[in-house]
């Protein structure tokens, strides 16, 4: 069964940092762009970034710009969101999906359950 895992949500503090993981199961990710994507109470799911099979990547989120940061280990067969100075608003569920393609531009496939992330004092 092909199918993506995320893990790594969690309750933060404003300013705190989290990372989050999205593990692929049944195929590997080498072969495929994947995007971290979110979706807050009320709101639509917003794309934040994504990277391409050469590690190419490509942001979607201004408000988030200079602080989060995707990456992939195809080694581990794991794409990452690292999260700094995380701010209430960035309170979501966190999901990420795999691309039908090498790059981002196509669309996404195939999506994990999500994650949830929740700043707060």
């Amino acid at each position: 069964q092909l199918q993506l895992v995320e893990s790594g949500g969690g309750l933060v503090q404003p300013g705190g940092s989290l990372r989050l993981s999205c593990a692929a199961s049944g195929f590997t990710l080498d072969y495929y762009a994947i995007g971290w994507f979110r979706q807050a109470p009320g709101k639509e799911r917003e794309g934040i970034s994504c990277v391409n099979t050469s590690g190419d990547t490509t942001n979607f989120l201004d408000s988030v710009k200079g602080r989060f940061t995707i990456s992939r280990d195809n080694a581990k067969n794991t794409v990452y969101l690292q999260m700094n100075s995380l701010k209430p608003e960035d309170t979501a569920v966190y999901y990420c999906a795999a691309a039908n393609s090498y790059v981002c531009e196509y669309g996404f496939d195939l999506w994990g359950q999500g994650t949830q992330v929740t700043v707060s004092s």
